[in-house]
């Protein structure tokens, strides 16, 4: 296998024509592609329960809840990076682009143990130097745990385990207990 390092880099134009056309996804850090594995069902529900929660809660609202397909953008130290959360909310009339965020009030990571160590680390840095960035959830789909990370709490972690526990978001007054989010799952 070799080294991102080695690969050829292309340009963001490049990679957001060929995720559009292409049937793999890739995230994307300073010109090198990175593909995307699949997800387990138990994966799917998880982070289809949190969007249709979300989703219902934003309705006739100024922000949108978007799942798996739309990237958020970011730049950091002038490399640009595209990531592809689980489960994102969006509520910046800056957001143009039809295919990206780059100002996100919300990431959900459903982790898995492929990306469980970047979740937590490389996207955390990187998700928490977004300026509209509010709140940063991990949520474990081998276990009933979420990981809750907020701004206002200058990014200290709050976990919560018990089915009976809700999942607040307060940046947009939102409530989900622990046993909706995994609704379907066996955990």
């Amino acid at each position: 296998m070799e080294a991102a390092s080695e690969r050829a880099l292309i340009s963001v134009e490049d990679y957001l024509s060929s995720e559009r056309a292409g049937e793999v996804r890739h995230e994307y850090i300073g010109g090198a592609l990175h593909a995307m594995a699949g997800t387990s069902r138990d994966h799917n529900t998880i982070a289809g329960n949190i969007f249709a929660a979300l989703h219902g809660h934003l309705r006739g609202k100024p922000c949108r809840a978007f799942m798996a397909d739309v990237k958020v953008r970011l730049q950091i130290a002038r490399t640009e990076i595209f990531y592809y959360p689980d489960v994102l909310v969006a509520c910046d009339p800056r957001d143009r682009d039809r295919f990206f965020t780059g100002y996100p009030r919300v990431v959900v990571e459903v982790l898995s143990p492929d990306t469980e160590r970047i979740d937590r680390r490389e996207k955390f840095l990187s998700y928490t130097q977004i300026e509209t960035l509010e709140e940063y959830v991990l949520v474990a789909q081998d276990r009933m745990e979420v990981t809750l990370f907020r701004r206002s709490a200058d990014w200290q972690p709050g976990v919560l385990r018990q089915p009976q526990e809700q999942l607040r978001l307060a940046c947009i007054e939102f409530g989900l207990p622990l046993r909706l989010v995994y609704e379907g799952v066996a955990v």
